[in-house]
């Protein structure tokens, strides 16, 4: 049975209390492949769905470089619970698919981290 939540709704947007929104819950997968955030030994870290591994080769699709964020305190806090200060974060445009040869750390996002990620404004220059 799904849980009912208070929901209110401002200038036609709903909105629910964030504290009765469970947290931990593993992030929607994408045709099975989970969504993560991965962290290479020299290219930076990556969030995207975890489509294929072998050692420390992985590749990524709908791969975002997260190339600074603020508003979680570490990678395992931004994987928990996403970032307080999504418009102080520099998240460059998604690409297709990505390999990454040196993947040191491989974290699983719970579905607020996913959605707090992309709805990062698109950083460019």
């Amino acid at each position: 049975m799904k849980a009912e939540l208070d929901v209110i709704t401002i200038n036609g947007k709903e909105y629910v209390s964030k504290d009765s929104v469970k947290t931990d819950a593993p992030a929607e997968k994408l045709d099975s492949m989970p969504y993560v955030i991965v962290r290479t030994y020299s290219a930076g870290v990556f969030a995207g769905f975890l489509a294929k591994r072998n050692g420390k080769e992985v590749t990524v699709k709908q791969a975002r470089r997260l190339w600074y964020w603020k508003g979680a305190a570490s990678l395992s806090q931004l994987a928990t619970d996403g970032t307080s200060c999504p418009s102080e974060c520099k998240f460059p445009c998604a690409v297709e698919s990505i390999d990454l040869t040196e993947a040191i750390e491989i974290l699983s996002c719970t579905e607020i981290a996913k959605n707090s990620i992309k709805e990062v404004k698109t950083w460019e220059q």
